[in-house]
């Protein structure tokens, strides 16, 4: 069998996943998605593999299990896909679950992205119900793992007041912990049921569970190997006769289930406010990016402004193609989204990234933007150039641009009039307004 190690994938049945890493791995990604990833995931994967929680007298080795292998029939479309207040909703329940962890394993398709980009410590596939989902989970779990919570990818908002319940239950002793709250409305069976047509029922004792659920993983790994199906795991531990530890969950700790939850949720993290969170999260951004380069004296390096080759004039000195517009672009919407500048995930000490396609690079940062949650509204540019003349490529640069970030980018060219020391090659300007994606 095929050992995985943290940041790969592995399909179910999979050699569990070894706390340590190799020195060096292959790579199967290429050279731009590299970057991103080791931005994007070095905050997450850093918590996860050193927050590990101890219990007095005994190994505790607390990980996380992220069911994440839905298809959204209820809601339309994967709904664990979805943008909420600028991420994922997959990567706020990751997030949740790094908390007091040593390691965190997704259960779903590569649709979710790499381990890396997720930011956990491996992804694995999933299988045809949830039960299933959760099987592989814990096969790809190291023996070392002693305890282990079961989370909901749908369930974004689980606080860490929740999370730090449900660990403290099992540190006490607990073998299996379910968050739970009260149930408020008024309950009734369905005509088309059993128990009578349209008949109340009292809702006192009576509460709705959530997740994320706290276990041992022996246990766990027992009640599973029988193969039986349930709506969670912890319908499974109390038919096997172990009792269930009750917490306190979250009335806000909502599972997404149809499109107007997705906008309750979006509501509620838009109210909350806390000593130095500043106001809600905004609807938009604006970004602003700048670039400039000077003329260089190659004679066979073209001259690349969004996109378009213009000929009879020299070509920008810069490491990649130096298109400065596709730059600035680049500068504005990552600005906008809160993920940096062009230099984060495409530096210029790269060799791999020498004579790269900017507008490509531009393409890149626009699809990790909107997996952030954002949409481009608008991009409005302003080259200041003496030479060469942009009025009748216009159209096209602008094509192009829109095209590269699926939204309208307008450009405007000024000249330098004279000004000393600006006619020695060419600048740009660009403003980016973005607004947090939505349903489609």
């Amino acid at each position: 069998m095929t050992d995985y190690w943290p940041g790969q994938e592995c399909p179910a049945g999979g050699n569990p996943i070894p706390r340590v890493k190799p020195a060096s791995t292959a790579g199967t990604e290429n050279k731009i998605k590299d970057l991103g990833r080791r931005v994007s995931s070095v905050s997450t994967m850093a918590q996860s593999r050193h927050a590990v929680a101890t219990g007095a007298g005994e190994t505790f080795e607390l990980w996380a299990v992220v069911v994440a292998g839905g298809t959204g029939r209820r809601f339309g479309r994967p709904k664990q896909l979805e943008p909420l207040a600028g991420e994922r909703i997959i990567d706020r329940s990751v997030r949740a679950m790094t908390h007091r962890t040593v390691g965190v394993v997704a259960v779903g398709g590569a649709e979710l992205g790499s381990a890396e980009e997720l930011g956990v410590t491996g992804r694995v596939i999933g299988g045809e119900t949830r039960a299933a989902s959760v099987r592989a989970g814990l096969a790809a779990l190291p023996s070392s793992a002693t305890h282990v919570l079961v989370h909901d990818a749908a369930r974004p908002l689980a606080t860490t007041v929740v999370v730090d319940r449900v660990i403290d239950a099992l540190l006490e002793g607990a073998e299996a912990v379910v968050p739970v709250v009260p149930i408020t409305d008024s309950l009734r069976i369905r005509p088309d049921t059993a128990g009578g047509p349209g008949t109340a029922v009292d809702r006192d004792g009576l509460v709705a569970v959530q997740t994320p659920q706290g276990f041992v993983v022996d246990l766990l790994r027992r009640v599973h190997a029988s193969g039986a199906e349930a709506s969670d795991d912890a319908t499974l531990i109390e038919h096997s006769g172990v009792p269930v530890v009750q917490v306190d969950g979250d009335p806000r700790n909502l599972k997404i289930t149809l499109p107007h939850d997705l906008q309750v949720a979006e509501l509620l993290l838009n109210a909350e406010t806390s000593p130095g969170s500043g106001p809600p999260l905004a609807a938009y951004r604006v970004g602003q990016g700048f670039d400039v380069h000077p003329f260089g004296d190659d004679p066979v390096r073209p001259l690349v402004l969004a996109g378009v080759e213009f000929a009879g004039t020299p070509g920008l000195v810069g490491h990649s193609d130096a298109d400065v517009i596709a730059h600035a672009c680049t500068d504005a919407i990552l600005g906008a989204a809160g993920l940096g500048d062009i230099g984060t995930f495409f530096p210029d000490t790269d060799p791999g990234l020498a004579g790269a396609d900017s507008i490509g690079l531009l393409s890149e940062a626009a699809r990790r933007v909107q997996a952030a949650g954002w949409q481009v509204v608008n991009i409005d540019c302003t080259v200041i150039l003496d030479r060469p003349k942009i009025a009748g490529h216009r159209q096209r640069m602008q094509e192009i641009l829109s095209g590269a970030v699926n939204g309208p980018v307008s450009i405007k060219g000024k000249r330098t009039e004279g000004v000393s020391g600006l006619g020695g090659g060419i600048q740009c300007h660009a403003l980016a307004l973005l607004q947090r994606g939505s349903s489609q």
